[in-house]
């Protein structure tokens, strides 16, 4: 018999067949599904290595073996009366044009469904670079970098956190080079575990350089590896390995630094002694600072509790280390909002906290944002400014505190000022998530509305969920409520309120519909007032006196997340700064005497000619 033949009655052809359309499609699949779980791109290359390398073995297989009655067995130990070899032939030819069926049906949905269908992140990119001061479309330039996140090569694989602080803090070690313009942590660290290639970065954030690095840290013993790449081209144009104990950190650090903007030719200032200076003696109370310090940035899940568990353990060490003073300030500010807690006790522990490392550290600007903000969160309005403005003052483009200065002035009803703080952080941090949705919530405020959602669809793309809110609107606004609700309820849940899903749509619809819907939406909410967001919700449903009185009477912190409802564009919006029990409110609680003091909201002015008191909104 010849070879052809013999091929052909041991199916070995077939085989070659099924195993290449199989192989084709499930790289297919693979290639589809692996970057919804951000799996890296090497990963799909590693699996057309194994099927490539596969491919082989399995003809090997066909050719030796025949599948029978009883199993497999060797082909020449199966006589020819027991061979089911032509039955299994066309068995697997069935296979084979189902499996080409399903080829061409993937290539139309390619061809057909992808080309018609809109290309949604690069219509968000082109309209999010049509806001003012949001142009990405310029060559990068030379002085522009981005630090991305040290890969963890410890041997126990468990100084993830620490890492990520490392590379942070040589972030900010760059920042205090005037000449150098340095990405945000967000922007950078959104390529963590990601196999991207430095042009796709350098294109994505406008970067002529990209930093990458990894830690290894054993004990007490330090290796911090860091190589310059080019973004133009992927050319590595410098690495350097620095070795020492934990308790050389700093000068590592600084040294980093150092080598880093001049391989830039970036000229440091006569008066610029160090770029990273000695922040404790202790370095075992520095590495739990390192790690609570990343674990503060995440905010998520059980990172906060964690991370002042870790900034305490660092204090006990060295009750002198102002920057875990000021970070555990921070933490204490915000741990509320993500975990609950009680609001007074935390608000006590942030001041406590802030003040002491003020009196370590004068110019400690997270310090000052953070008195800036609790004053805000616990109705101090007319002594949030001065700190928050001396925070400002002395680290300007700090993006934590600008993004505090514009929650300040958003609620205070300065949405204007708020916007240019706001996008003044956004240009540092140009794919900060939270920073986008805030932008394009003040955008739709401000009556902005295409580049409000744009820049929501983008937050929505880059995984916040807050931004349903907005985006729920803009449905609404389109006329499907339905559909404004199922967003609106995910992005409000997202924010941390405990009323169910179901609720929430039902109040939203309550919102935009005729009264019976409203009347529903009103008995909804009468089962959830002790929420800390029934009196935002209680806006919405068109019911201001009661929300002036729930808010008035509530211990709630979230001063930011009730007031920014006040001044939206929408009808109940307006109804709430129209009606006669806002002047009242306004001027028990606090607002018009911040208002006096400081500047009047874009919507309202004073009416001298009713009151001294008095004002009138649109």
């Amino acid at each position: 018999m010849s070879l052809l033949a013999e091929l052909k009655r041991r199916n070995v052809i077939r085989m070659a067949g099924l195993y290449l359309v199989g192989a084709w499609l499930l790289v297919q699949v693979a290639g589809t599904v692996l970057p919804w779980f951000s799996v890296s791109a090497s990963v799909l290359r590693g699996l057309v290595v194994v099927l490539a390398i596969g491919f082989i073995p399995a003809l090997a297989f066909a050719w030796v073996f025949e599948l029978t009655a009883d199993g497999f067995k060797r082909d020449q130990d199966v006589a020819p009366a027991q061979s089911i070899a032509p039955q299994t032939a066309r068995r697997m030819n069935r296979l084979i044009v189902a499996g080409l069926l399903l080829v061409i049906a993937l290539m139309v949905v390619e061809r057909v469904w992808f080309a018609a269908a809109p290309d949604r992140p690069t219509a968000v990119s082109s309209a999010v670079s049509s806001v003012p001061r949001q142009d990405n479309a310029k060559p990068a330039a030379d002085n522009s970098i981005a630090v991305l996140a040290f890969s963890d090569l410890s041997q126990s694989q468990d100084q993830a956190f620490f890492s990520d602080g490392m590379a942070e803090e040589i972030l900010n070690a760059l920042t205090r080079v005037k000449s150098l313009r340095v990405l945000g942590r967000s922007s950078s660290f959104q390529y963590k575990g990601k196999d991207v290639a430095p042009q796709t970065i350098g294109r994505e954030l406008g970067v002529a350089h990209v930093l990458n690095g990894s830690v290894r840290k054993q004990g007490e013993k330090l290796r911090i590896t860091a190589a310059l790449i080019r973004t133009s081209d992927g050319v590595q144009q410098w690495s350097k390995q620095y070795d020492g104990d934990l308790g050389d950190v700093f000068d590592l650090q600084d040294s980093c630094a150092r080598d880093i903007a001049k391989e830039l030719n970036i000229t440091l200032g006569g008066g610029q002694q160090r770029l990273v200076d000695k922040a404790t003696d202790n370095p075992e109370a520095y590495a739990k600072f390192i790690e609570a310090q990343a674990l503060v940035t995440r905010r998520f899940g059980d990172s906060l509790p964690r991370a002042i568990v870790l900034l305490d353990a660092a204090l006990g060490l060295d009750p002198k280390f102002a920057r875990a003073w000021a970070k555990l300030a921070v933490a204490h500010a915000v741990v509320v909002q993500y975990v609950g807690g009680d609001w007074k006790q935390h608000w006590d522990a942030a001041e406590k906290a802030a003040n002491r490392a003020i009196e370590l550290d004068p110019e400690s600007s997270e310090a000052y944002a953070t008195i800036g903000y609790i004053n805000l969160s616990r109705r101090r309005y007319l002594d949030m400014d001065a700190p928050a403005r001396r925070a400002l003052a002395l680290d300007p483009d700090d993006i934590t505190s600008n993004f505090w200065m514009a929650n300040q002035y958003a609620s205070m009803g300065r949405v204007r000022d708020a916007e240019r703080a706001a996008d003044h952080a956004l240009q540092r941090d140009p794919a900060n998530t939270l920073l986008t949705f805030y932008q394009g919530n003040l955008l739709w405020m401000l009556g902005d509305y295409d580049p409000g959602r744009l820049l929501s669809e983008r937050a929505a793309a880059l995984g916040h969920p807050l931004s349903g809110m907005v985006l729920g609107y803009d449905q609404a606004r389109r006329g499907d409520v339905a559909a404004g609700a199922r967003l609106f309820a995910t992005g409000m849940s997202a924010l941390g309120t405990k009323i169910p899903l179901p609720d929430l749509e039902t109040i939203f619809v309550g919102s935009y519909g005729d009264a019976a819907q409203r009347k529903r939406g009103l008995a909804m909410l009468d089962r959830y007032l002790g929420d800390e967001y029934a009196p935002t919700l209680m806006i919405m449903l068109g019911e201001p006196e009661r929300s002036f009185t729930l808010f008035e009477h509530g211990q709630s912190g979230l001063s930011d997340a009730y007031f920014d409802w006040l001044w939206l564009q929408e009808d109940w919006s307006r109804k709430a700064r129209q009606s006669p029990a806002f002047q009242g409110f306004a001027k028990r609680i606090g607002l018009v005497a911040y208002w006096q003091k400081n500047a009047w909201p874009d919507l309202c002015e004073p009416a001298p000619d009713i009151g001294p008191d008095a004002f009138t909104c649109q």
